[in-house]
């Protein structure tokens, strides 16, 4: 009879603790959050530090999950991302010749202009001039569209290497950009009463990432983190 209750104990003991790793599991935003604000409440930004990438304090009397979404899984971005930065930044390099040829074009014609005597050879300079300054205006456009996009690709991708290794809290990792894998995501709304009473409601984006490193055959799988959060009322 006593065996039989120890067995019985063993049973409902394993089935209580399975029961709390798959709450962990799939509940991962109430233990990080709860981290967070208890840190919050310390003024702890070190520690508020190791959870979000921009960490930030808050006003805090109390909070609430009110709501969160389905986790989202999609493939690794930062291949992508910086496979257009480097293709961007090609484009811009490659335009650098056609602006620097619209410019020396532009300053010849200015220095025919200057050189003109007649009223026929100033009027036909000037035109020139017009045409050339026109096709210049036009490539220095070109390139400071290419500059733009080139620089908001740049901070898109070095902003996601950023969150992977920060996920990953593996230090540097030097191929980082190289590494496939997926990208685990939720978003939750939390309402906040303020210390002078008044309630707002954040967004947490929380991330987590698995990249695997073909080179070495190792899967790193990274931590829950909180990417970005944001005041959404």
């Amino acid at each position: 009879m006593r065996r039989k209750g120890l067995i019985v104990i063993g049973i409902v003991t394993f089935l209580f603790v399975m029961a709390n790793l798959q709450n962990c599991k799939s509940h991962p935003e109430k233990g990080l959050l709860e981290r967070y604000f208890h840190a919050v409440s310390l003024k702890d930004t070190a520690t508020m530090s190791k959870m979000a990438v921009e960490p930030t304090s808050l006003d805090v009397q109390s909070w609430e999950i009110i709501s969160v979404s389905e986790e989202k899984i999609d493939p690794a971005t930062l291949p992508d991302l910086n496979a257009k930065e480097m293709e961007l930044k090609k484009s811009l390099e490659g335009h650098v010749g056609p602006v620097m040829d619209a410019e020396d074009a532009l300053y010849a014609a200015q220095e025919e202009l200057k050189a003109a005597r007649t009223g026929g050879a100033k009027a036909a300079a000037k035109k020139k001039v017009d045409e050339l300054q026109a096709k210049f205006d036009e490539e220095r456009e070109i390139h400071r569209q290419l500059q733009k996009q080139y620089n908001e690709a740049k901070a898109a991708a070095q902003r996601e290497q950023d969150i992977s290794l920060f996920s990953l809290d593996a230090g540097d990792i030097p191929n980082i950009r190289e590494l496939t894998g997926t990208v685990h995501a939720k978003e939750v709304d939390v309402k906040i009463v303020g210390k002078d009473g008044q309630v707002k409601t954040y967004r947490f984006y929380l991330k987590r990432y698995e990249l695997k490193d073909e080179a070495i055959n190792l899967v790193r799988r990274g931590r829950w983190v909180i990417a970005k959060m944001e005041p959404i009322s």
